[in-house]
């Protein structure tokens, strides 16, 4: 399979665009557009330099309440050494475009488009661009949630092609690659890339407990989103709250994916 990760690229629409469709923010889920990461949006990041970020997702009362997900750009010779300042939050890194220098534990990797780590909560980690070109990388955070009995997860490194994808059962056209096993009680996360290959669908309103974000990193769907049906492409970000109706059509002829945050494992809190 040919892979294929989109990057914003900022800059601003001429005059004579319009990329309204299909940007919107409801109750039960909000689209954000490739068309909308513009430079204009973007944000800088304490304790960084040569940085900004597009910041998708972040804990809304009444809304998604347990994540934050952010594309990050770095600029050549940009970087950070104290990356997260809170001591209960948990991350992973995946890399869209270009080469990224993670130094975790002590250890340098060199993280090329399609690299994946996870940062465990309290882990030891900065991050550098050592080359001539700008990097691109999401940057997933959640306060870790710990369970008694539990282990805390342990850091971690890996690529989306050293993971073999696990087919969904009754069907060849849709898989998950994951880089956790969902039975791995430590995780209170998941991010993976579910990949749905011309023909693939979700046949049923998936309507479950856990909030998503969903980044497409490749092709075209139609997306089923509480009672509405979106077209989406690469670049798009959909971010749903708990029990929000989906469904999905892979539409064209490459494969459709995207990068999946989803909250799993936990007895859910009966206080707000």
């Amino acid at each position: 399979m040919t892979r294929s990760y989109y990057t914003p690229r900022g800059g601003l629409p001429a005059q004579h665009e319009k990329h309204y469709e299909p940007a919107r923010f409801t109750t039960a889920y909000a689209v954000i557009p490739a068309a909308c990461m513009t430079d204009i949006v973007t944000s800088a990041l304490p304790g960084w330099t040569g940085a900004r970020a597009w910041i998708l997702a972040r804990p809304l009362s009444g809304f998604a309440e347990t994540f934050c997900q952010m594309i990050v750009e770095l600029a050549p010779g940009g970087g950070t050494a104290r990356p997260e300042a809170d001591p209960g939050a948990e991350g992973v890194i995946f890399v869209t475009y270009g080469t990224l220098t993670l130094t975790l534990d002590g250890q340098d990797h060199q993280l090329t488009a399609g690299g994946y780590a996870f940062l465990a909560p309290g882990a030891d980690w900065q991050l550098a661009n050592g080359t001539g070109a700008t990097t691109s990388f999401h940057w997933v955070r959640k306060r870790y949630q710990p369970a008694e009995g539990v282990a805390a997860p342990d850091s971690f490194v890996n690529h989306d092609d050293a993971v073999a994808p696990a087919v969904m059962s009754n069907t060849d056209k849709w898989a998950t690659t994951r880089f956790v096993e969902p039975d791995d009680l430590r995780h209170d996360m998941h991010v993976n890339i579910v990949t749905f290959l011309p023909g693939g669908r979700i046949p049923f309103a998936e309507t479950h407990i856990m909030e998503h974000g969903l980044y497409v990193l490749q092709g075209r769907a139609r997306y089923l989103l509480n009672t509405d049906w979106v077209d989406v492409g690469p670049g798009d970000f959909m971010w749903l709250r708990a029990f929000c109706p989906q469904a999905c059509e892979q539409i064209g002829d490459e494969p459709f994916r995207y990068l999946l945050y989803k909250d799993v494992n936990r007895l859910p809190e009966l206080t707000l």
